[in-house]
C-alpha cells in the first residue's frame, strides 16, 4: 500500500492537504480517525465520489452498534473504536469504492473534529486503459543555485474515448528527503497545455514546470493530474542540487 499526500480540489475553489491512500483491486484498506475523547460523541463516516455530495457509510457511538447507510452494509464495510481511534475498514475493493473518505466526530456541544483521506484504486483497466501519465524520471544533470529548471508532464489519452469536459487540471509536488509529506508547488488552474493530435488516434497534452532553483529546492517532483473524475499520478522526477558554481580567477604576478 502507498501512501502519498495530495492536495485535492474538494469545495469550489478551497483546497485542503490530504492523505492518499492507493490500493488494487480486490485488496483491504483501512481509515483511521483519531480524536481527543469518546464521551458524548458520534463518529460518522462518509464517501465522497468525484462530482458529488457525501454519502454517510455509517454513524454509531461509542456504546453502540453502527448505524449503515442505503448504500453501505457490514460486513464489506466495518468500523471498529479503540479508544480515541475510530478505523473504517472496507474489505474486497471495487473500483466504484475509489473517492474520498470522510471522518466526522461530532460533540454535543456542537464542535466537529473532521478528517479525510483519499482512496485510488488500481488494477481497474476500465478506468487506466486509455488515459496515461508520463512524466521524465530523472533530470540528467545537477542543476546549481539560480539554474532554470524544466519539468514537463504529459497526458496521453484516447481521444475516442474522452468525452468528459472540463479538461485536465494539474499539480505539482516536491517532496523532500527531509519532509514527511510533499509540499504543492504549483497548481496550473484551467490553463491550457500543449496538445497535438496523433494519427493513431492517441491524442497528447503535455503541461511544463519550470522555476529558477535554489539550494533547498532538492527532491522528488510529481505531477497529479485530475480529469474525468479521476486523479493519476506520474511517476515523479528526481532533482539534484549541486553546490555554488565557483567564479574561474587568474592571478597575474609581476616580478620587478
Amino acid at each position: 500500500m502507498i501512501v502519498l499526500w495530495v492536495t485535492l480540489l474538494l469545495l469550489q475553489q478551497a483546497y485542503a492537504l490530504i492523505p492518499v491512500k492507493t490500493v488494487p483491486v480486490g485488496e483491504r484498506v483501512t481509515f483511521t480517525c483519531f480524536f481527543p475523547d469518546m464521551l458524548d460523541q458520534t463518529v460518522c463516516w462518509y464517501k465522497q465520489s468525484a462530482g458529488e455530495t457525501l454519502k454517510e457509510i455509517l454513524r454509531l457511538n461509542k456504546n453502540t452498534k453502527p448505524v449503515y447507510g442505503q448504500e453501505f452494509s457490514a460486513p464489506r464495510f466495518n468500523v471498529n473504536i479503540n479508544g480515541n481511534t475510530s478505523s473504517l475498514i472496507i474489505s474486497n475493493i471495487t473500483p466504484e469504492d475509489e473517492g474520498i473518505y470522510h471522518c466526522g466526530v461530532s460533540e454535543l456541544v456542537y464542535k466537529t473534529t473532521w478528517n479525510a483521506t483519499y482512496l485510488s484504486v488500481t488494477g481497474n483497466t476500465k478506468k487506466t486503459s486509455d488515459l496515461t501519465v508520463v512524466q521524465s524520471q530523472s533530470v540528467s544533470d545537477p542543476v546549481h543555485p539560480g539554474d532554470s529548471l524544466s519539468l514537463q508532464c504529459s497526458v496521453l489519452s484516447d481521444s475516442e474515448n474522452q468525452t468528459c469536459s472540463g479538461g485536465h487540471r494539474v499539480f505539482w509536488f516536491r517532496a523532500g528527503s527531509d519532509r514527511s509529506h510533499p509540499d504543492l508547488i504549483y497548481t496550473d488552474g484551467n490553463k491550457q497545455a500543449d496538445c497535438d493530435q496523433r494519427s493513431d488516434p492517441q491524442k497528447s497534452c503535455v503541461y511544463h514546470f519550470s522555476k529558477s532553483v535554489s539550494s533547498s529546492d532538492a527532491g522528488t517532483y510529481y505531477c497529479a493530474v485530475a480529469t474525468c473524475g479521476r486523479i493519476l499520478f506520474g511517476d515523479g522526477a528526481r532533482v539534484d542540487i549541486g553546490t555554488t558554481r565557483q567564479t574561474k580567477t587568474e592571478e597575474i604576478f609581476l616580478i620587478c
